[in-house]
């Protein structure tokens, strides 16, 4: 296949390339997948009989891979159909078979990659549990400030009639919606990027394992669908050629280091989320705490007053 061809046929797979699937692969599983057809792979078992044997010991992505491919189908086309992290699968696969580069480490280098950004992922969601649960806790406080004032017998439906108890009320309720929105943004600002770090330096690695040009391991993986080549990968091959180090164990380092830093700024990003969902509480979930809840209940003493007055 000739360089030109290369590069049309990754354009073509790019312009038809599906979304990623609603039931996205997990990473880690994808991984584990990987890993064992990797396995089987340099055990010297041909691709088709690999997936076939994952199939036959209960694998469903093997099992539809098998079905895809005994319909005509490619192997590469029916990963990159199945979206999420199996189309990065998909890129490395191809790669590999451009090159000429061993399949086996190839898929074992990518479960890895898949492995460590799934194992930093998890590590950020597991420290932004407690700042959103507690952030979700207290958004409902305004709510059980009412509930309170009912408990307690103050008539606050009858505040309703009042013009300040409609301006409680309304402006209440519009800071909590403000306070419910600001919060989403927060928690979603703090959530990890869906890409793998490093993936690129991983996959430009494979292609040069293939024993091609370092130019031509670029033109393939951007062909394969691999995107533009990034600054940092470009970095680290001029590295390689002024210092004469391996650029494959440089790119790999740099992939690694990349899921490294991922994970420490996802853990940063999480700690200081505690600190940033205070904002909100201050501005919106307390003043609407005073606005539903305990403007209310004075009005409800105050118009009682007067009554009785």
């Amino acid at each position: 296949m000739t360089i030109a061809t290369e590069a049309s046929t990754g354009r073509k797979q790019r312009a038809t390339r599906p979304g990623p699937a609603d039931d996205g692969a997990e990473a880690a599983v994808v991984s584990e997948t990987v890993q064992r057809l990797a396995v089987l792979l340099q055990a010297g078992v041909i691709p088709d009989r690999a997936w076939e044997h994952l199939a036959t010991a209960g694998d469903p992505v093997a099992a539809r891979v098998t079905a895809a491919t005994a319909g005509g189908a490619s192997t590469v086309d029916t990963l990159e159909g199945m979206g999420g992290a199996w189309q990065q699968v998909a890129v490395a696969w191809r790669v590999s078979q451009t090159v000429g580069a061993p399949l086996a480490p190839s898929l074992r280098s990518t479960a890895d990659a898949l492995r460590d950004s799934q194992e930093s992922r998890d590590d950020v969601t597991v420290a932004l549990a407690e700042p959103v649960a507690t952030a979700r806790l207290i958004a409902w406080l305004p709510l059980v400030a009412i509930a309170l004032g009912l408990l307690f017998g103050f008539d606050i439906a009858a505040t309703l009639t009042h013009p300040i108890g409609i301006a409680c009320v309304v402006l209440g309720a519009v800071l909590m919606l403000v306070a419910r929105h600001w919060t989403r943004r927060l928690i979603a600002g703090a959530q990890p990027d869906a890409g793998i770090p490093g993936l690129q330096c991983e996959v430009v690695a494979i292609a040069l394992c293939g024993g091609v040009s370092i130019d031509r391991a670029l033109r393939v993986v951007e062909g394969s669908g691999g995107g533009a080549i990034q600054p940092e990968t470009e970095g680290i091959l001029r590295l390689s050629r002024i210092a004469g180090a391996p650029a494959i164990d440089l790119l790999r380092a740099a992939a690694a280091s990349a899921r490294h830093r991922a994970r420490t700024d996802g853990r940063l990003r999480a700690a200081r989320l505690g600190g940033r969902l205070l904002v909100p509480l201050g501005v919106c979930t307390l003043p609407a705490f005073m606005l539903l809840g305990v403007g209310p209940m004075l009005l409800s003493v105050l118009t009682s007053e007067v009554v009785v007055l």
